[in-house]
């Protein structure tokens, strides 16, 4: 590993701040080549904002950014490109309707007599596709790779520049495990030709394996510096939330009720040959687990109208009910706080108030169809001191949050309603480990007071930590269930890769 003892790039004293926050005050780091730095932090910390001026994104008011001993002012991407950094974000900025040569010299395409040197993109294109171990054509489209071979074409594409700083913003949230181990040969690949690497993620495990020093953000301030022998989970999260955070799952054993929700024979249209049974009683957490590909969010999306299901019965109380639609759902008493916040979660470009509202227009319209201000104003209220999300008010654009608070705001969106049941697809995906306390605190305060509450998680602590039960799930069908008692890693992950030959039918 090369660590020169002048550092390859230095962030000294920034100062960013937007109207009604201050998002870094006086942040320091530096990175030296062939190195590793992580870069952690609860969301809110100022990691993003701090990115984005590396990256070009936005201008610093204050402070220094130093690279290779020269002071430099980044005034777009074009120019921090130019520099020599590139940042990958956690959504990738490529056009799936291109092939991967196109993607990588987008912009920047060789010519000959005035046309594109298509035969010098697949050649060149080649030479970076090896570097990140990616043995497929140039000429490939990119909507036909999976998201892990997506991600190394991004990386491709910035080796492509000559990128000596890479930035990876959360580049494992969307990957399967072997996506994820085959991006991390690759990091340690590009260590060794010398590329410093910014990582930035919220699991603690892949920040301790890959890290050379870990720097710790707080509330837009340094909160201290780890080298690679004192980097351990405790650790950070100590440095993260300024506490000592001894108990991180929030479970406390509930007096189960009635079944709340129970499916009888269901089918589900991406998995027409399996039949799916279980139920979920009042006051109980029940996790389902499983691989990428399982069907859990497909179930999820039937059981809330969404996806329509071939056949079977969906029961909630004593009642089957017919869902056809998200609001035939939402009627039912079922809420769904979906996988992707940004997407289908919120709007990004309007306020939490209108945001936590947006559930309930059909319950808060009057029978002239207005809106009724006071109730929406008061629904508010009430979530936003109740999910302690935090904002100058709550007139603050969604967009504007960190994740974790967005998150809080999608939840918020839903428990005004008040459900019976409450479906939680990836409910901490992408969040920090202090908003992920919050999370879990929550849904055992909602199991408390009688809501049943179904999520599907890709963490397998999460699972073990916060489920009563646990279904377990592959390729469509349910292969096990687990008692609290009996949840283990190795029970979970044995019934999540069973043989088609082996499983039973549920």
């Amino acid at each position: 590993m090369n660590t020169p003892s002048i550092p390859r790039l230095q962030v000294k004293s920034v100062c960013k701040s937007f109207p009604g926050v201050r998002a870094l005050h006086n942040v320091n780091l530096h990175v030296n080549g062939g190195e590793v730095l992580s870069v952690v932090g609860e969301n809110g910390a100022g990691k993003s904002t701090l990115m984005k001026i590396l990256a070009g994104v936005q201008p610093q008011e204050t402070g220094d950014i130093v690279l290779n001993s020269q002071t430099v002012q980044f005034r777009s991407v074009s120019d921090a490109l130019d520099h020599g950094i590139a940042l990958i974000h956690q959504e990738l900025n490529l056009a799936d309707n291109l092939n991967i040569g196109a993607n990588i010299f987008l912009g920047r395409e060789p010519m000959r007599r005035g046309l594109i040197d298509n035969a010098a993109i697949q050649e060149r294109s080649e030479q970076f596709l090896q570097k990140v171990g990616l043995d497929i054509s140039p000429g490939t489209l990119l909507s036909d790779l999976t998201p892990g071979r997506q991600q190394l074409v991004e990386i491709a594409k910035a080796l492509s520049i000559n990128a000596r700083v890479l930035i990876m913003d959360e580049p494992t949230s969307s990957l399967s495990a072997g996506e994820s181990e085959r991006l991390f040969e690759v990091i340690h690949d590009l260590r060794n030709d010398g590329v410093s690497i910014v990582y930035i993620s919220h699991r603690l495990a892949e920040v301790q394996d890959l890290s050379d020093r870990v720097t710790v953000l707080r509330d837009g301030e340094n909160a201290g510096e780890l080298n690679r022998p004192d980097v351990n989970h405790d650790a950070l999260v100590k440095l993260m939330v300024g506490r000592d955070v001894s108990r991180f799952y929030s479970r406390q054993p509930h007096e189960s009720g009635h079944t709340a929700i129970a499916v009888r024979d269901l089918v589900t249209d991406t998995w027409p040959e399996h039949r799916l049974n279980f139920e979920v009683k009042a006051g109980e957490i029940v996790g389902i687990a499983g691989l990428v590909g399982a069907g859990r969010t497909e179930l999820l999306r039937t059981l809330f109208g969404i996806d329509q299901p071939v056949s079977g019965q969906i029961i909630v109380g004593d009642e089957a009910v017919t869902l056809e639609s998200s609001a035939s759902a939402i009627k039912s008493g079922i809420a769904l706080v979906p996988e992707d916040r940004k997407q289908q979660g919120v709007i990004l470009e309007m306020g939490i108030r209108e945001n936590i509202g947006l559930a309930g227009l059909n319950q808060n319209s009057g029978t002239a169809g207005f809106l009724n201000f006071s109730v929406e104003a008061a629904d508010s209220e009430a979530m936003v001191k109740q999910m302690n999300v935090k904002a100058p008010n709550d007139r603050q654009l969604v967009g504007n949050l960190s994740g974790g608070n967005q998150q809080k705001v999608v939840l918020g969106k839903w428990l005004a309603l008040r459900p019976r049941v409450l479906l939680l697809d990836e409910p901490t995906r992408g969040i920090d480990v202090g908003a992920k306390q919050e999370i879990y605190e929550l849904m055992d305060s909602l199991a408390a007071q009688g809501m049943a509450v179904l999520f599907v998680s890709s963490e397998m602590e999460e699972i073990i930590g916060m489920s009563d039960r646990a279904i377990v799930m592959h390729e469509g069908r349910m292969t096990g269930e687990l008692t609290r008692e009996e949840l283990t890693e190795e029970a979970v992950m044995r019934l999540a890769t069973v043989t088609i030959e082996s499983a039973v039918e549920a």
